[in-house]
C-alpha cells in the first residue's frame, strides 16, 4: 500500500463580506455546516476603497496519521509525502482567472460551528460555538480578523490558478511533519490547527491592512467541504510513497560489462512469516540474517558457499541482509561469471542468523545480458487470478497481476509448457476509476513519489490497496500502464478489471 487518505474533520468558511444592505459587515457569521467552502475577495463593492474578503478553514485527524505511523501503515518521516487536496466546487457565479492561493499553517485553535447561509450570512455565532472572523472560538478572538497563521516556508504554501476551474493539490509535507512530529522529523513541532486558505497578498483586495493589494475583484472560488454528499470530493490530505518491492528472484541476472553498476544489481528478499503475520527475527528490530548462495541442481544447496559482489563490487561469499520492515530483509548484490557452470543449472539463496540456517530460498535460474537485432514494441496479455466478486471498505487487499506476452508459443521442440512464467514487468503502474461515471479516483502515480507503481515477486507483479479509500456500493475498474523503453513512455493496457466495494455491517 502506497497511498493513504485523510478526510477532514474540521472547515468552516469566514468572511468580512457586507451583508445585503451594504451596512453591516457579516464577520459574525459562521458556515461550519455548509457542503461547500468558498474563497474571494471583492473590490470597491460598496465604496472605492471597500475591501471584502472570505477565508477558508480546514483540519484533518492528525492523530490518525500518528497512529498509523507508530503501526506501521505509512512510512518514517523522509520517506512519505503528504499532499492537501482540495476539490473544485462548479457554480453560476463569477470564476476568478489567472490567481494564486496561499495555504498556511493555522497557529491558533479555532472551532467549526454549525452555521450553514453563505449568501446571507444570517448564521451568528453569538460569541458561543463557532470561528468567524472575529473570533476563532466563542468569545475568544483572532490575534489578527481573519485568522492567524505562520508565514515561515516550512508551513506556507501556494498554488496558482489560471483557469479557476482547478484543484487545489500541493505538497505539504514540511507541516504535515511538524504536526506529527515523530521520529526522523528534523524540521521542529508545532500544533495541527489546520490550513487557513486565502488568496494570496497580491489578490486580496487593497485596503488598509493590504497595501499593495489588488484593486480589482476575485470572486469567487468555490470547493467542496468535508460534509459533501460526493464521497470523493471532500477535502483530504494524501499520503503518498514508494512501496513497491522489486524481488529479482523470477529475473536474476549475471552481471555484464554491456551494463552500468546499477543495472547489473539483483535484490533479494526474505520475510518471516509467524501464523499468517511478519515478525522480527529473535523480536529484535536490529537482528537481520546474512546470505549465502550455494549451486543446486534442483532445490538443495550443494557445494561451498560462491562468491559475488555487494553493491559496491566488493567480491563476498556472504552478506548481511537490510531490515526494510518489520520480518522483511533484503540484500543487494551482483552476480558474477564465477557462479554459472554447466552441472548446477541453479543456484540457492541460503540464509542464516547467528551461525543457524534458518531459510532456504527456492532455486533460482540466472538470465544472462543478451542484444537484440530490433527495436521491441511488445504487446501483453494480463489477468488477476485472485480477484473477489466484492471487498469490504474496511479491509486491505494485495492484488496480483499476471502477465505474459500476446501470441505466446512454446517451442515445441523442445519443452512446452501449459502456462508461461509470469513475466516481471520493470515498471508498471495502476489507476482506478468509478465505473458508474468514469470518475479517476486513484490517477496513475508515476512521478517523485511512485505512490501507484507496483511490485514484482517471482509470481509476477502485486499491489496492496487500502479499501477504505472508496464509497461502498460501487464497482470500480483496475486498469494498467506499462513504461516501454522502445518508446519512451508508459502504454495504457487495453484491459479493465472490475472490483465491487461493498460496506462491512460487522
Amino acid at each position: 500500500m502506497a497511498i493513504k487518505k485523510y478526510i477532514a474533520n474540521s472547515d468552516n468558511t469566514i468572511t468580512n463580506a457586507y451583508k445585503e444592505d451594504f451596512n453591516i459587515r457579516g464577520t459574525g457569521s459562521n458556515m461550519g455546516q455548509a457542503d461547500i467552502l468558498e474563497v474571494f475577495s471583492l473590490y470597491a463593492q460598496r465604496d472605492s476603497g471597500s475591501a471584502e474578503l472570505s477565508r477558508m478553514l480546514v483540519q484533518f485527524p492528525v492523530s490518525t496519521i500518528s497512529t498509523d505511523r507508530t503501526a506501521g501503515t505509512i512510512p518514517a518521516s523522509g520517506s512519505v509525502s503528504f499532499y492537501l487536496k482540495m476539490y473544485n466546487a462548479e457554480h453560476t457565479k463569477t470564476l476568478p482567472r489567472d490567481f494564486k492561493l496561499t495555504v498556511n499553517a493555522a497557529s491558533g485553535s479555532w472551532e467549526e460551528g454549525v452555521g450553514l447561509d453563505m449568501e446571507n450570512y444570517t448564521d451568528l455565532t453569538y460569541n458561543k460555538i463557532g470561528s468567524n472572523w472575529i473570533n476563532r472560538t466563542g468569545s475568544t478572538a483572532w490575534a489578527t480578523a481573519g485568522g492567524d497563521h505562520y508565514t515561515d516556508t516550512s508551513s506556507s504554501f501556494e498554488q496558482q490558478f489560471e483557469l479557476g476551474t482547478e484543484n487545489l493539490e500541493i505538497d505539504v509535507t514540511t507541516i504535515v511533519e511538524q504536526w506529527v512530529n515523530s521520529g526522523g522529523n528534523v524540521l521542529g513541532s508545532k500544533d495541527n490547527h489546520g490550513f487557513l486558505i486565502k488568496l494570496s497578498g497580491a489578490y486580496e483586495a487593497s485596503s488598509s491592512t493590504n497595501l499593495g493589494g489588488a484593486a480589482e475583484s476575485y470572486y469567487t472560488k468555490k470547493f467542496f467541504a468535508r460534509s459533501s454528499e460526493f464521497f470523493f470530493e471532500r477535502p483530504t490530505i494524501e499520503a503518498r510513497w514508494d512501496s513497491s518491492r522489486r524481488d529479482n528472484r523470477g529475473n536474476f541476472h549475471y552481471a555484464s560489462d554491456a551494463l552500468s553498476t546499477t543495472d547489473n544489481l539483483n535484490t533479494l528478499y526474505m520475510y518471516n512469516y509467524f501464523k499468517g503475520t511478519l515478525k522480527d527475527i529473535a523480536g529484535l528490530d536490529s537482528a537481520v540474517p546474512t546470505l549465502t548462495f550455494y549451486y543446486s541442481s534442483g532445490s538443495v544447496p550443494e557445494g561451498t558457499a560462491l562468491y559475488f559482489k555487494n553493491s559496491g563490487g566488493t567480491a563476498v561469499n556472504s552478506l548481511a541482509a537490510s531490515r526494510v520492515s518489520k520480518g522483511v530483509y533484503k540484500v543487494i548484490l551482483s552476480g558474477t561469471s564465477s557462479m554459472t557452470t554447466t552441472t548446477y543449472p541453479y543456484l540457492v539463496d541460503v540464509w542464516t542468523y547467528s551461525g543457524t540456517q534458518i531459510h532456504s530460498g527456492s532455486a533460482i535460474t540466472p538470465k544472462t545480458h543478451n542484444f537484440s537485432n530490433y527495436n521491441p514494441n511488445q504487446n501483453h496479455v494480463i489477468s488477476m487470478p485472485n480477484l473477489k466478486d466484492s471487498y469490504y471498505n474496511n479491509q486491505t487487499e494485495r492484488f496480483r497481476i499476471y502477465t505474459r506476452y500476446k501470441n505466446w508459443s512454446p517451442n515445441i521442440y523442445t519443452k512446452a509448457k501449459s502456462n508461461p512464467d509470469a513475466l516481471l514487468i520493470e515498471s508498471a503502474s495502476y489507476q482506478i476509476k468509478r465505473l458508474s461515471d468514469n470518475k479517476v479516483v486513484i490517477p496513475y502515480g508515476t512521478s517523485s513519489t511512485n505512490h501507484t507503481v507496483l511490485s514484482y515477486d517471482v509470481s509476477g507483479s502485486y499491489f496492496d490497496l487500502d479499501m477504505s479509500m472508496f464509497e461502498a456500493g460501487y464497482t470500480y475498474g483496475i486498469e494498467y500502464s506499462f513504461y516501454e523503453d522502445s518508446i519512451g513512455s508508459y502504454t495504457k493496457q487495453p484491459y479493465i478489471f472490475k472490483i465491487r466495494v461493498e460496506k462491512n455491517e460487522y
